[in-house]
């Protein structure tokens, strides 16, 4: 569709003279149709929890009893199963996406996987993150003392640092 054909859709239907709207994740952001109360998403083992929860969204905004209906394929891998437990236990966002992080992975923090575990950890970022300011102080403490060393370190453990130091 147009950009000029989706808009006359989306006021037709805000403004109740169409009733049902069918449509692809676009609309996932952006959208504020109060009077919409029932949403049907298939095949959400196929999406992220930050989407799904999006999605989720876009209903229950009006005064009217809101729904949302996940059709899925069984069987579901343990992963979706987890990814969809969380949405069925939770509304909270903050928690989604901690939840979302112990499921993916946190991915390389100067790499370029976005999900998966580190090959090299040295922590748990969640269980970690009270850390985190100190362990940074100790760290530019050894840097600005020992740059040499801490350099070769880099170097030794993290190579592509430099590649992304910059971005």
């Amino acid at each position: 569709m147009k950009p000029a054909e989706k808009q006359a859709v989306m006021q037709a239907f805000k403004q109740g003279e169409l009733h049902l709207l069918v449509a692809t994740t676009v609309i996932e952001v952006g959208v504020d149709v109060p009077n919409a109360s029932l949403m049907i998403i298939e095949n959400p083992e196929r999406l992220g929890l930050a989407q799904l929860h999006q999605l989720r969204g876009r209903v229950g905004r009006g005064a009217v009893a809101s729904h949302c209906v996940l059709l899925y394929k069984s069987p579901l891998s343990k992963t979706a199963q987890k990814r969809l437990q969380v949405l069925r236990d939770s509304n909270d966002g903050f928690v989604i996406a901690q939840k979302d992080l112990e499921i993916r992975g946190p991915g390389e923090l100067l790499g370029t996987r976005q999900t998966g575990n580190a090959e090299f950890k040295v922590a748990d970022l969640l269980r970690d993150q009270a850390m985190i300011p100190e362990v940074q102080r100790i760290a530019r403490h050894i840097h600005e003392r020992y740059p040499q060393q801490a350099q070769a370190l880099i170097e030794r453990w993290m190579p592509e640092t430099e590649r992304y130091s910059n971005a």
